[in-house]
């Protein structure tokens, strides 16, 4: 087996595949960590960097790409021509999960948290799990090194591309928004296809929740053969199955018991995270976790780094990290939950954004705008005209400063870029990291 790639997951499945006896091979065309080049040392694992040697790779029997890569990549378009199969690294964790469940979470945005907020409810209800996938730990990795009785996995679109069995017993579709057109021929609806993959294995026995009050899979759920039990969360009619929310309270149907629960005790506040909390809380419950547990977690919750994290409040201005809005409907309802004047940090790179969706919440709620990347003109052409206050930099230390300069006493910084971070920073994190550093500089 050949493994494209030597981040997270590519590591993840190496040591799983030489586990399993997979004569192993890995070719990373960049530099390797540190950190995985040890990893990939310690299991005896076979791997070259800086080059792809392709009489090796186009000689495998099977190729596990790691998602980061494109099939528009030369070397990816050598092995299908080849009609080499090509997995993704959870197809090759499912493989070996053996009778473990898994609850699968993908969506365009909120996927993180609710994979989060499920894991923390499921553990508290005392269940034996680990949290894995595109939040971090590599799937793979987790079934290799310390099997679990139940996976809580966040995927990505890319990660499902390349899925052939993999069946999760839970599948949550939090919702689906444009994001990484790029990556999908500019089509949304090869994109939408991609998503709706989460369910494409299940069976009549399996679980699929998924968001009716989002247009755009209530208007797609019918394309395609779904053969699971569909569980739907909404805020808009009561259900006779799955959750609702009516009159500030929660209600949970599932196979004749109800549990409810007022959204005030939510830990997580905003709309967008009160269809998080349906959703984990619904995941949860479909893998025997008790409603108590499910209450009482949901109330004892703590937020995520990177997302609507406050950082702190200084002369009276507060600063809020959500560096992992990297899309601008991730934006939009980090906007939404806003209830003070906004100094908006915006930026990075723009995967084909259509900013004039955030309009109104900025008309409404914010007074000055930061732009922080190498290319901004997209967004002086969209605000310029409403928002006076607009200044470009090239750092989050500028950006905090600019941002600090524009506020007053009761005002918000809140860094929500609505963009990819690869032309100034590592990544979310990295960025995320620099305006917490910058802020406490201040």
């Amino acid at each position: 087996m050949v493994i494209l790639g030597a981040g997270e997951s590519g590591v993840g499945a190496a040591i799983l595949a030489q586990q399993q006896g997979y004569d192993v091979f890995v070719s990373d065309g960049g530099t390797v960590k540190e950190n995985f080049k040890q990893e990939l040392l310690q299991y005896q694992v076979q791997f070259e960097e800086g080059t792809h040697t392709e009489e090796k790779i186009l000689n495998a029997d099977e190729v596990m790409k790691s998602p980061g890569i494109p099939e528009k990549n030369e070397l990816v378009k050598k092995i299908r021509k080849k009609g080499i199969p090509v997995i993704s690294e959870i197809e090759l964790a499912y493989r070996y999960k053996g009778n473990s469940k898994i609850i699968a979470i993908t969506g365009t945005n909120g996927k993180t948290t609710t994979t989060a907020l499920t894991y923390h409810i499921c553990k508290d209800g005392g269940a034996d799990c680990a949290m894995v996938g595109n939040i971090g730990f590599s799937f793979a990795k987790q079934v290799a090194v310390e099997p679990k009785a139940l996976y809580v996995v966040e995927i990505s679109s890319f990660q499902l591309d390349d899925i052939k069995e993999f069946r999760p017993d839970v599948a949550v579709l939090t919702n689906i928004t444009e994001d990484h057109l790029d990556r999908y021929e500019y089509r949304m609806q090869n994109y939408i296809d991609s998503k709706f993959r989460i369910a494409m294995n299940q069976t009549a026995a399996d679980v699929f929740i998924y968001c009716m009050d989002d247009e755009i899979t209530r208007s797609n759920i019918h394309r395609y053969p779904i053969k699971s039990t569909l569980y739907p969360i909404t805020m808009s009619k009561e259900l006779p199955q799955g959750a609702y929310i009516t009159n500030a309270e929660m209600h949970i149907k599932w196979k004749g018991e109800e549990m409810q629960m007022s959204i005030q005790d939510f830990a997580l506040k905003g709309k967008h995270n009160q269809y998080n909390s349906m959703a984990a809380g619904v995941a949860s419950v479909a893998v025997d976790i008790k409603k108590e547990h499910v209450r009482e977690s949901l109330q004892t919750f703590q937020s995520l780094e990177h997302r609507m994290e406050p950082v702190a409040t200084i002369r009276g201005v507060e600063f809020i990290n959500d560096s992992k809005a990297t899309n601008v409907n991730s934006t939009w309802f980090a906007l939404e939950s806003m209830n003070k004047p906004t100094i908006l940090i915006l930026g990075g790179v723009d995967k084909g954004n259509d900013y004039s969706i955030l309009m109104e919440l900025v008309k409404e709620k914010v007074k000055a705008i930061v732009c922080m990347g190498t290319d901004n003109r997209k967004i002086h052409e969209v605000f310029g005209s409403v928002v006076s206050l607009m200044l470009n930099t090239a750092s989050a230390e500028e950006a905090v400063q600019a941002a600090f300069h524009f506020a007053s006493k009761g005002d918000v910084v809140l860094l929500s870029p609505a963009c990819a971070s690869f032309d100034l920073f590592k990544n979310y994190e990295d960025r995320g990291n620099q305006f917490k550093e910058a802020v406490k500089d201040l």
